[in-house]
């Protein structure tokens, strides 16, 4: 398991590099949810997703043999443009496998940040096989998007710099996919703000990690079924183990209530993001009585909307 530490010295290792985003408020939106809510502005971050910051300490962590080789991984949008745009701060290849059906604008930004794509088909298994073919033709290491040890680590930078500008908080809510926003923040508040809770927001449509932490273990077998396309992978093995340990809890949340959360954003906050970033803040509306006259913490995970596909989305929760 990653611990503080590790956190704090990927703090530290992707500081030149990362953006430290703001911490955004809203009176009419706290009283709307009955408590005080702090959003931390990962949308703004670079690549603009949070993601940046594992991929950042994974590329800043390898020696110098192994970033001439470069990096692989598999992803639907935001953990590849972000490997990408961190593998070009080293200079380095960088090759990402990604699914059809993947947003456009993601495989557009991952392009752009100078990475090969490999396609292939939209399953686990079919991404993980290809990543497999990758890294053995060319010798790239690989950095898995969740599971990676400092993956983990360098997602756990986020809440970090939150509790430092917040200060402490009751909870933390963060939306749940793979697992390593929610592991890295599982671990950084356990040694800076012991007494919060890590709460998980998940769409009901793939919403496996509420029901691994019911039954104390991992539940894979799923097909997911959500406007949350940042959110359809499954929940890792070490990012469960940490979940656990910390004592994180899910709360699920229909695609309606997350469009609708997404239309509060942009309305009182003037930002656009993501489903799968407003789906925290859908998930504390929905659970008024539990988070009520508390200091909660959102995550706003990352803002590479599909304008294509924007009324579409936006219809979903009329």
């Amino acid at each position: 398991m990653i611990t503080s530490t590790d956190v704090l010295a990927a703090a530290a290792r992707i500081a030149p590099h990362a953006h430290a985003t703001p911490v955004l408020r809203s009176r009419t939106l706290d009283t709307l949810a009955g408590c005080e809510l702090h959003f931390k502005a990962e949308h703004l971050q670079r690549a603009g997703a949070f993601k940046f910051r594992g991929a950042c300490n994974a590329v800043w962590s390898l020696d110098e043999d192994a970033a001439a080789r470069g990096v692989v991984t598999h992803s639907s949008g935001n953990h590849g443009a972000a490997l990408a745009l961190a593998a070009r701060t080293r200079r380095m290849p960088c090759h990402v496998v990604v699914p059809e059906g993947a947003v456009a604008a993601k495989l557009a930004s991952i392009a752009a940040y100078g990475a090969t794509l490999h396609r292939c088909a939209p399953t686990i298994s079919a991404r993980e096989a290809m990543c497999e073919q990758v890294r053995i033709a060319t010798g790239a290491q690989l950095v898995h998007p969740y599971t990676d040890p400092r993956v983990i680590a360098g997602q756990g930078t986020a809440a970090l710099e939150l509790l430092c500008t917040a200060g402490p908080l009751d909870a933390i809510v963060v939306p749940v996919g793979g697992g390593g926003l929610a592991a890295g923040t599982a671990v950084a508040l356990a040694s800076r703000n012991p007494d919060a809770t890590v709460w998980l927001a998940e769409p009901a449509g793939a919403a496996e990690t509420a029901e691994s932490l019911r039954r104390g273990e991992r539940v894979t077998e799923f097909t997911p079924d959500t406007a949350c396309d940042g959110l359809r992978g499954t929940l890792g093995a070490p990012n469960f183990d940490l979940l656990q340990h910390h004592h994180a809890d899910a709360l699920v949340v229909d695609d309606a209530d997350t469009v609708r959360a997404m239309r509060l954003v942009w309305r009182h906050l003037k930002q656009l993001v993501e489903p799968s970033s407003a789906i925290a803040l859908a998930a504390v509306l929905a659970e008024p009585g539990r988070f009520a006259g508390q200091r909660i913490g959102i995550v706003l995970t990352g803002g590479n909307v599909d304008l294509e596909t924007l009324p579409a989305l936006l219809a979903l929760g009329d």
